[in-house]
């Protein structure tokens, strides 16, 4: 049986002067469900929680659950049976990658099956579901009635921006195998523009991620900067002679070139991750580069604070490390790209306030001359202001900024009562 409205009328009578009658009429709705005042439910969905992911998209996640009473799915689940995680013993929503093969060590292997994978949870019973994408998670099926709200930290990279970058450094990026991917990458970008449809309202994690999503999907998308644990990051106004580089061994982070301009800048330089790249940095570093591999959190966070620079040459889409760094008094020399425009502030356009340094191209010259400009101007960073301007990327401003965001959207749909 249909929706009905009920329709009491008091009213003149056409046959009888002066006589009043009520008309009761009852006629299908033409506007939404009547939903009594109930608590909503809500599904969160990410792309993998495993140990190795520990990133930016990880920190926005556990921020959402403290404050979105949420059901969590993802494409696999490693991190619900860590008793060192934060989700132990969680009830986690997982696909059938959770079973192939290797699937701990990542599913990107299986590029081909995340939309499939992501198109298999089965979510009607939720009102509102929330994702956290940077590949699949904004795919996932809803209904008429549901609100999709996505936080998206990147359009799929490796789909988009990264394509030339990851056949060239992929084992299956020529020859016939070439061909192969560069068919799976074109399907691949196919169905992201189309899944971008089911997405009621986006979220961007930077200026820069919003302009990539209205490039990738002609979407609007409000930014929301994600939330960075300033509190966790020791302060220290000393700082000793050397730079330091963090960030994961790959090909487009730009480590090798961070490594090659110090060979010749001759200034000691320590460099913490692990990555595909870490035999070749290996071979080329001298002897003022210490190669510390993987580090645990607090000996990162040592390091950051000593540090008389920290150095990035990627192009991010937001550049939490960044951040971090500025949160222990560290100021930056980066990539002059992407979210860094956002979070850094050069010191040459910005004397009283720097925060740090630009270079304008990925090359070894252009990052030695902005070493050598950043230590002219290294006296007149104040590790107090570097502190103080990390505060703004907070996970309480988050917070605060998300709940008002989801409640406006809650408040514009039509099938929500809460």
């Amino acid at each position: 049986m249909g929706n009905y409205v009920l329709d009491l009328t008091w009213g003149a009578s056409h046959s009888t002067k002066g006589n009043f009658s009520v008309n009761l009429i009852i006629y299908p709705s033409v506007f939404h469900p009547f939903k009594l005042a109930v608590p909503l439910k809500y599904a969160l969905v990410h792309e993998w929680l495993t140990p190795k992911a520990t990133g930016g998209s990880e920190l926005v996640v556990r921020e959402i659950l403290n404050h979105v009473d949420a059901d969590l799915y993802a494409l696999i689940d490693f991190e619900s049976s860590n008793p060192e995680s934060y989700l132990y013993k969680r009830q986690i929503g997982r696909t059938f990658l959770q079973y192939l093969p290797s699937a701990r060590n990542g599913v990107q292997k299986y590029l081909p099956l995340l939309p499939l994978a992501i198109e298999q949870l089965d979510l009607r019973h939720y009102d509102v579901i929330l994702s956290s994408s940077h590949a699949v998670a904004k795919g996932v099926l809803t209904t008429p009635t549901q609100l999709h709200i996505c936080y998206c930290h990147s359009p799929m990279r490796y789909a988009w921006d990264l394509t030339f970058d990851y056949l060239h450094h992929s084992k299956l990026g020529s020859g016939l195998a070439g061909w192969v991917t560069r068919y799976i990458l074109h399907r691949l970008r196919q169905w992201d523009v189309l899944s971008a449809n089911r997405v009621d309202y986006f979220i961007a994690n930077s200026e820069h991620t919003a302009r990539r999503i209205w490039r990738c999907y002609r979407r609007e998308a409000t930014v929301i900067y994600p939330p960075v644990n300033i509190a966790e990051f020791p302060f220290s106004p000393q700082k000793e002679d050397f730079y330091l580089t963090v960030s994961r061994l790959v090909s487009y982070k730009q480590v090798t070139l961070i490594v090659k301009a110090f060979n010749q800048l001759k200034r000691p330089l320590v460099v913490i991750g692990t990555g595909d790249e870490m035999t070749k940095i290996r071979k080329i570093a001298n002897s003022n580069i210490q190669i510390l591999g993987w580090q645990p959190d607090d000996v990162v966070k040592k390091y950051m604070a000593k540090a008389k620079a920290f150095v990035y040459a990627a192009c991010e889409d937001f550049g939490i490390a960044l951040v971090e760094a500025q949160a222990c008094g560290t100021p930056v020399i980066a990539y002059g790209a992407g979210g860094a425009l956002e979070t850094v502030r050069d010191v040459r356009s910005c004397v009283e306030t720097g925060t740090g340094i630009f270079f304008p191209e990925q090359t070894e010259a252009a990052l030695i001359a902005a070493v050598e400009k950043f230590e002219m101007y290294e006296v007149s960073m104040n590790p107090e202001y570097l502190r103080s301007h990390a505060v703004q990327f907070s996970p309480q401003i988050f917070a605060d900024r998300y709940r008002e965001f989801l409640n406006q959207c809650q408040q514009k749909s039509p099938f929500l009562v809460s």
